[in-house]
């Protein structure tokens, strides 16, 4: 088992200066860094599809606690672990900071349907909340 605790990659609202950042409370900042993939408007939220030939998408990484963890899967629409009925997956990606360097993170994936017109191709969402 990992002794190190998990990193997640966080790009809309729980991002610093986003309307959702204080369920980040407790959680370490990690360094900022991009992802590859798509960026849309869902609502009063963003939401990404993962796409290595996709925009480069600006968040933060942040090393957080197995309960935080579950918190914030609660928070994104899983419920353990389920994906039926879910908005979003956590999966793993590859984020590049800004020294070039890579490291592995959970991001939340947009599972439902994506309007183009609703494209985000700057990729940060904090430009638009």
């Amino acid at each position: 088992m990992d002794p190190s605790p998990p990193l997640v990659f966080v790009y809309g609202t729980l991002r610093r200066g986003g309307s959702n950042h204080f369920r980040m409370a407790g959680a370490e900042f990690v360094t900022a860094g991009t992802i590859a993939g798509r960026m849309y408007r869902i609502d009063w939220y963003p939401g990404i599809v993962l796409d290595t030939a996709g925009d480069e998408i600006q968040g933060e990484v942040y090393a957080v606690d197995l309960e935080m963890l579950a918190a914030l899967d609660i928070f994104e629409g899983l419920s353990a672990g389920e994906i039926e009925g879910s908005e979003y997956r956590r999966v793993r990606t590859t984020v590049m900071r800004r020294d070039s360097q890579t490291l592995g993170a959970w991001v939340w994936e947009w599972l439902g349907i994506t309007d183009e017109t609703q494209r985000l191709t700057d990729g940060d969402w904090l430009k638009e909340e």
